[in-house]
């Protein structure tokens, strides 16, 4: 803290050592040093980014026509790729956090999609994942006992040290009650569009990585006895996998 005598004073100290007269709220503090007057600064400047993302989520500019031509026109470029993709009222976390756009000099997806490791309780979110990309490679940086991050791999080691033929990649199945919950199983070989066709997707999608050789709670589409295998499409039209305490299932 400089203290100074008048205005001039105040200048020159602004020009001898580059100061805007503001405080640094995020200059580091080592832990000897760190009080209570810290913490109470680091939470308030926390609760000020908060207060600046929800102003930018309800900024005009949000809700203007460009936006919801912009929507509407990735809407009907999936459904031309037999993607049922549906986006979510503005303030939805998930409508906030969707980044996927089409690129049409290429006629291709670039989706966001989050990848949850149940076994490891890891999630990770990708950006700009192109649609012709196979689910093999997108988890290669993941799972593989090679090219995976070593930070990452040690995470996941549970998957690294496990065959890719135990690795089952699952997507959660829209429109369904909530005690009924189904997964499709998608092909590891095949690309992301490919999976994605005919299927509906809630703003991005949502992969979940499980071994097979682990128990776990999902239940595959078709592979319930007491359950044939059926389009999902039938189920009823409301969006029963939005967020919990946003939108809550009226059945």
């Amino acid at each position: 803290m400089k203290y100074s005598c008048s205005l001039l004073c105040v200048k020159k100290h602004k020009l001898a050592l580059s100061c805007n007269g503001v405080r640094d709220k995020t200059a580091f503090v080592s832990v000897n040093e760190f009080t209570d007057l810290n913490l109470l600064s680091d939470y308030r400047f926390l609760e000020d980014v908060g207060r600046t993302a929800d102003a930018a989520a309800r900024h005009p500019t949000v809700h203007s026509p460009t936006t919801k031509k912009l929507l509407c026109c990735l809407r009907n470029k999936a459904r031309k790729c037999n993607i049922d993709l549906r986006t979510l009222p503005v303030g939805f976390t998930k409508r906030r956090e969707n980044s996927t756009t089409f690129n049409c000099m290429e006629n291709k997806f670039y989706w966001h999609l989050k990848l949850v490791f149940p076994h490891c309780r890891a999630e990770y979110t990708l950006k700009g994942v192109p649609d012709d990309k196979t689910l093999a490679d997108i988890l290669k940086p993941y799972i593989d006992p090679v090219e995976s991050d070593p930070v990452v791999c040690q995470r996941l080691k549970i998957y690294t040290a496990s065959p890719h033929s135990d690795v089952q990649i699952l997507m959660k199945i829209e429109n369904r009650k909530q005690n009924s919950i189904r997964y499709n199983e998608l092909d590891a070989s095949r690309s992301l569009l490919d999976n994605l066709k005919g299927k509906v997707i809630i703003e991005y999608p949502t992969l979940f990585v499980v071994l097979k050789t682990l128990k776990n709670d999902m239940v595959v589409l078709g592979q319930d006895a007491s359950e044939p295998a059926e389009n999902s499409d039938s189920e009823s039209s409301s969006l029963s996998s939005m967020e919990e305490g946003e939108i809550r299932d009226s059945s």
